[in-house]
Formats: structure tokens, C-alpha cells, sequence
């Protein structure tokens, strides 16, 4: 489980990165807290933060419960997948918007696949 831990970690030092990247656009693109419209640049560092945030939902007991339930090292690939699917979704978004489609389909396998085995293996375990 330490494996797990270090990824989950990370991910939440990831999606840190990304608030200060938020913090950092604001000040670069005028727009004072607490609004969050004002300037499309600013708008997609804004966001993609928030889309991170809503993907840990999902990511987080997902990687516990599939390296718990299925095989740990399936769910230290899947959640690395993860950590670089979201960098690279980050990335692009700010970028341009229209580029992000990569990161986000990265993020979403890796998601499916943690929710997938942990909940396959949590009925394993009943039946």
C-alpha cells in the first residue's frame, strides 16, 4: 500500500502545482479573486485545475480499492497513467483548449480502469 500512497500523494502535489499555475495566470491575466471568468487564458488554467479536482474524485479511492481488491501493481500503472495523463491534459488546455482532448482520454482510461478493478475484485471477494 505504500506504493499506492506515494502515487495518491502525488497526485495531490500535481493538482497543488496546478493551483499555484491558477494563481500565478491570475495575476498574469488580471482577474482578481474571487472572480473566474475575464480573460480566456486565465479561463482555461481556471479550468483545467477544476477538472483535475474533479477527476481525483473518482481517482483517489479507486486506486485504493483496486490495489486493494485487484493487484497492487496494476493500480501503480494505472494511477502513474494517470499522474501523466492529467500533466499532459494540464498542459494542453492551457495551451489550447481544443488540444486536450489526449490528456482527458490518458485520464479517463486509467480512471475506468482502477474503478473497473476495484470494483471486480471487491465482488471477487464476496462471490
Amino acid at each position: 500500500m505504500e506504493y499506492l500512497t506515494i502515487i495518491a500523494m502525488l497526485a495531490l502535489i500535481e493538482y497543488m502545482y496546478f493551483g499555484i499555475a491558477v494563481g500565478s495566470a491570475r495575476g498574469r491575466y488580471g482577474i482578481s479573486a474571487p472572480a473566474t471568468t475575464g480573460d480566456e487564458n486565465f479561463e482555461r488554467y481556471f479550468r483545467a485545475h477544476q477538472n483535475t479536482l474533479e477527476q481525483l474524485i473518482v481517482f483517489i479511492p479507486s486506486l485504493f480499492a483496486a490495489g486493494y481488491f485487484a493487484n497492487e501493481i496494476y493500480a501503480v500503472v494505472a494511477g502513474v497513467t494517470f499522474l501523466v495523463g492529467r500533466a499532459v491534459y494540464f498542459r494542453s488546455y492551457t495551451s489550447d483548449a481544443q488540444k486536450r482532448g489526449p490528456g482527458m482520454i490518458v485520464t479517463m482510461v486509467a480512471n475506468v480502469a482502477l474503478l473497473s478493478g476495484g470494483l471486480v475484485g471487491a465482488l471477487v471477494k464476496i462471490f
